[in-house]
């Protein structure tokens, strides 16, 4: 799953290869104020943000054993801003010198008729979830707390319920290709929430 708000990047004649670094982890709901007060001091923004989004996965099924996947995202509590649109890439999961999940990024904003342009297009909408959390930064870092709710009648992001009594937390760097470099900084952080929450590097096949 992914993790929530995302990040806008600019795409200069489609040649940049952006990659994802991401660890993540969980809290139950009774440690999370405790998570975010250690988060205050070792962050850069000692309040964070606040989001609300819905997300909507769509699949495209062809001749590959695997659909391709796209995500559709919006703010709820953002009143007209873009729509985005996200592919995530498969996971590189092999080198065990690389401390972080590494997969390909693609990220753009999009106009509002997005899910009716990707229903054209042949995909269909697999499932979808609200988003509600905290965004703390540290340099090129984003720390996110977030609870996912179900949504009971699709569509109708007014109907929902949590998903679990825990928290995701996901650090995470967006960076050209071939800047392992930030792994190392990444887990350098992660230590520092421990044992608060122990942030890992998850193979996103172990949770089918």
């Amino acid at each position: 799953m992914e993790a929530p708000p995302v990040t806008m990047m600019p795409v200069t004649g489609g040649t940049i290869n952006m990659m994802e670094y991401l660890l993540q982890g969980s809290v139950l709901d009774h440690s999370l104020e405790s998570l975010i007060h250690r988060l205050r001091g070792l962050c850069d923004n000692m309040e964070p943000e606040t989001f609300l989004d819905h997300e909507m996965v769509f699949l495209l099924k062809g001749q590959q054993a695997s659909p391709f996947v796209l995500r559709a995202r919006r703010s709820m509590d953002r009143a007209g801003g873009p729509w985005h649109l996200r592919y995530l890439g498969q996971p590189e999961m092999g080198d065990k010198n690389r401390h972080a999940l590494v997969r390909n990024c693609v990220d753009i904003a999009t106009s509002e008729n997005l899910t009716d342009f990707l229903m054209e297009m042949g995909f269909r909408m697999d499932h979808e979830f609200v988003a509600k959390g905290h965004l703390f930064r540290k340099g090129i870092m984003k720390i996110m707390v977030y609870k996912i709710f179900r949504i009971l009648v699709p569509g109708n992001t007014d109907s929902t319920e949590a998903l679990s009594l825990s928290y995701l937390v996901e650090l995470s760097v967006v960076a050209p290709a071939g800047q392992d470099m930030v792994s190392d900084d990444m887990r350098n952080f992660a230590e520092q929430l421990k044992p608060l929450v122990h942030l890992e590097k998850i193979d996103p096949k172990r949770l089918m």
